[in-house]
């Protein structure tokens, strides 16, 4: 909340767009808004957003995001959150684990991490890291290479 002229606190618009990191700038820090976030420089830092966030195709992001809806046209290094819809463009590239209702990846985009999708409103990061531990876990054992069952197999037609 913001308050404006010291009166009664005003609630911004989470469909309108608060803050804009300009090409050209380093931040260094966390953002929480209210309003939707729009990074065309390079920011260091945890996002927290009620709104949108929208990392532009010169956006370098080096942080967790947590967001209504997440619009990745630039490089991100970290764990994204949406609690609606993650949108990955062409030029996008998402290094890190993700957690979405709704995906969206464009051909020529790159996604190196874990998906997971789901409607939970609350981000776990705890779930991020162990389902990236599983998938880990999960590597299949060696396929057994045993000649002596090929040989006993009987195959019959009908």
């Amino acid at each position: 909340m913001k308050l404006r002229n010291n009166a009664k606190p005003v609630k911004l618009d989470p469909n309108t767009t608060d803050t804009l990191i300009g090409e050209g700038s380093i931040f260094e820090g966390k953002i929480r808004s209210d309003a939707g976030v729009r990074i065309e420089g390079q920011i260091t830092g945890d996002i927290e957003c009620e709104g949108d966030v929208t990392v532009g195709e010169k956006g370098v992001v080096q942080s967790n995001i947590l967001a209504r809806n997440i619009i990745i046209a630039g490089t991100v290094n970290g764990n994204v959150h949406a609690k609606n819809k993650l949108s990955i463009t062409s030029k996008g590239k998402l290094y890190g684990n993700m957690v979405a209702s709704s995906l969206s990846i464009e051909e020529g985009s790159i996604f190196e991490g874990t998906s997971k999708m789901g409607g939970s409103d609350k981000p776990n990061n705890t779930g991020l890291k162990e389902t990236a531990v599983a998938a880990e876990a999960e590597e299949a054992p060696p396929a057994k290479n045993d000649a002596k069952q090929d040989n006993d197999a009987v195959y019959k037609t009908w």
